[in-house]
């Protein structure tokens, strides 16, 4: 079956009002697509968009925006923020790991996909390229896929393989994809969390790390480290460089040995390119790379997650500033629980002490609405610039003086007689 390709407003006018539409998400948002879709806000009325995270600068500013759609986010990224914390939007709470389970039993059945993906290869496979998270599942489960094909879209390996008989509708396009550099980011700050990450990483760990700075803070200060593995539901360029260098080898995984497991990828173009076609690098869906079984097979499974605040006795809020939602669950819990469970495995809480404005991160009670992401009985190391407080086993006493001597110093006078009020000495 060869492709027939039409504009992209002729393809969408399969979305009627009432549709729920999902969104291909990250690196592989489907603007070109989304762009048509509202152009035709006018004509349509109460279509429900669903997706994790998607990129793009002012993708979703449109002042007729809530006149016909709904944003349904399961994730919250900034292109996004703005709809979800007001009348036109909202969150769902939802492990990343369970999202697929939403398509597949029909808790949010879909009546249209709308996807970007490479150029069907000799054998009519198109491939989800940065992306197969929980949209390998979408496809499975919508009623109408409608595809951006997009030469520029990296073809990876693993579970994220379409045949062209799966796809409705068919969109060409040759824009770049979006890239974004966290190493760009990097401060003094997140160098100091880095080392003091590193520094816990022992040879042979398999690692798992979150979206931004820190993350690959940690990753340029492992470059002496050997025989490392790379579990993650996504990563970005600074595992790169590692694999060139043979500090990552995958070679003692107990799961996809020799190889890297991932759900996405979001970086710079040297990350797309390092994906093509490369069999070091396998994409799978979330509810199995985010699967704790199948994390804690891996032997010292390290798990680096960051937050926004974590209480004096270890409560890690990591999606909302208060009641403003500001990201969402996403991974954070199946990776700490899973490597909390791996032999030798470490669960690793990883924040700058302060906010942009100098408040303090470590606090004696979490902001009124803000949600926790991870229980106080979950966490054993937290990290910021200052050092490493290890709170497995303990008491809320111990935790709370752990936490306080890895504050900001400006800060630790202030918490002293918040723990003294609270517990004495």
């Amino acid at each position: 079956m060869e492709p027939v390709y039409q504009p992209a407003a002729e393809a969408v006018k399969a979305i009627k009002s009432g549709h729920r539409v999902f969104v291909h998400g990250s690196a592989a948002t489907p603007r070109q697509l989304l762009y048509a879709l509202f152009d035709r806000g006018p004509e349509l009325k109460d279509v429900e968009l669903v997706s994790i995270t998607t990129i793009g600068d002012h993708l979703f500013d449109r002042p007729d925006f809530g006149d016909s759609f709904f944003m349904n986010s399961m994730f919250v990224s900034q292109p996004v923020r703005k709809l979800v914390n007001g009348p036109h939007g909202d969150y769902i709470p939802v492990f990343l790991s369970e999202i697929p389970q939403f398509f597949e039993k029909g808790i949010l059945p879909l009546d249209v996909a709308l996807i970007h993906v490479s150029p069907p290869d000799a054998h009519g496979f198109c491939s989800l390229g940065t992306s197969v998270d929980i949209a390998r599942s979408a496809v499975k489960h919508a009623g109408h896929v409608i595809a951006q094909v997009n030469p520029r879209m990296p073809r990876t390996l693993g579970d994220g393989f379409i045949h062209v008989r799966e796809i409705d509708a068919f969109v060409t396009s040759d824009d770049p994809l979006p890239e974004v550099s966290y190493a760009s980011q990097v401060t003094d700050v997140a160098r100091a969390i880095g080392r003091h990450c590193a520094a816990l990483i022992e040879d042979r760990s398999c690692l798992q790390m979150g979206i931004g700075a820190i993350p690959d803070a940690v990753l340029s200060a492992l470059h002496h480290h050997k025989d490392l593995g790379i579990h993650t539901e996504m990563f970005s360029d600074g595992v790169v460089p590692l694999v060139e260098k043979g500090v990552i080898t995958n070679k003692y995984k107990a799961k996809h040995r020799g190889k890297i497991l991932t759900g996405f990828v979001i970086g710079t173009r040297k990350t797309y390119d390092f994906v093509h076609d490369n069999p070091q690098v396998v994409f799978a869906e979330m509810d199995y790379v985010n699967d704790t079984r199948v994390i804690r097979a891996n032997p010292r499974a390290v798990a680096i997650n960051s937050a926004i605040e974590v209480d004096i006795t270890g409560q890690v809020c990591a999606d909302s500033i208060g009641t403003y939602q500001y990201s969402g669950v996403g991974g954070q819990m199946d990776f700490m629980r899973g490597a909390a469970l791996s032999d030798g495995g470490k669960p690793i809480i990883a924040l700058p002490s302060t906010t942009k404005q100098g408040r303090s991160k470590i606090v004696p009670f979490l902001q009124k609405g803000a949600d926790v992401v991870t229980t106080r009985a979950h966490v054993r190391y937290v990290v910021t610039e200052h050092g490493v407080a290890d709170l497995y086993g303990k008491n809320l006493r111990q935790r709370a003086r752990a936490l306080m001597e890895i504050a900001h110093p400006d800060h630790r006078e202030w918490l002293d007689k918040e723990i003294f009020e609270r517990f004495g000495r």
